[in-house]
């Protein structure tokens, strides 16, 4: 996928950056759409299987596959419900309104600087949230959600190419090569991201993959 299928420049940008609203591609606004709905996805059948989990503590989630890809001993945590209510119920509402944003963006509708930055910010809080429960599942709760991994995938695209798109129209202004070098191998970041969270999966519970 290239820079430009990504994210088109604004027919309004004038050569200073400054924009009175920026708009994106079409690759970009599918994007949002694509990794929104996986989120939602996961963020929904966590839901269910946790409404289920508290009607019957004994039943098991069909993700619950070992010891180690066990969703019903996440779901069972105290991490599970960081803010005081379940974790996915977030989600259903903050994927939804990327679904909503991607959506509009398709159908050409153009931001103003203020609502990229909250997007992003709001990108930066959700991919910050998802590293916290990657430590937790990992080193603490000793278990793994395939849902849940869905969901971290999906927030780490996301918040990329959510960073891509404002420093490409320099909502985010950043030294020219750093900008370029961004643009040109925008791919890397989340590629690299995602890869590293795979290494250290795989090296936590290495004696287990092997056995």
């Amino acid at each position: 996928m290239t820079t430009a299928a990504v994210d088109d420049v604004s027919s309004d940008e004038r050569a200073d950056g400054s924009t009175r609203t920026i708009g994106a591609g079409r690759g970009f606004g599918w994007l949002l759409v694509i990794t929104g709905a996986a989120g939602l996805l996961a963020s929904w059948v966590i839901t269910i299987d946790k409404f289920k989990l508290l009607e019957d503590p004994s039943f098991t989630p069909g993700c619950s596959l070992n010891p180690v890809v066990s969703c019903g001993n996440i779901m069972k945590s105290e991490q599970a419900a960081a803010f005081g209510f379940p974790n996915p119920m977030l989600g259903l509402v903050t994927y939804g309104m990327v679904i909503a944003i991607g959506a509009g963006l398709l159908a050409g509708a153009r931001y103003r600087r203020w609502f990229w930055l909250g997007l992003n910010a709001g990108a930066l809080f959700g991919v910050g949230f998802c590293t916290w429960l990657q430590y937790q599942s990992l080193y603490n709760i000793n278990a793994l959600c395939l849902w849940c991994s869905l969901a971290w995938a999906a927030t780490i695209v996301m918040f990329c190419y959510v960073t891509v798109h404002n420093v490409r129209h320099r909502v985010i202004r950043v030294p020219e090569g750093l900008r370029s070098g961004l643009l040109e191998f925008h791919w890397m970041p989340p590629v690299l991201w995602i890869g590293i969270i795979g290494m250290l999966i795989l090296t936590r519970w290495w004696d287990f993959w092997t056995s």
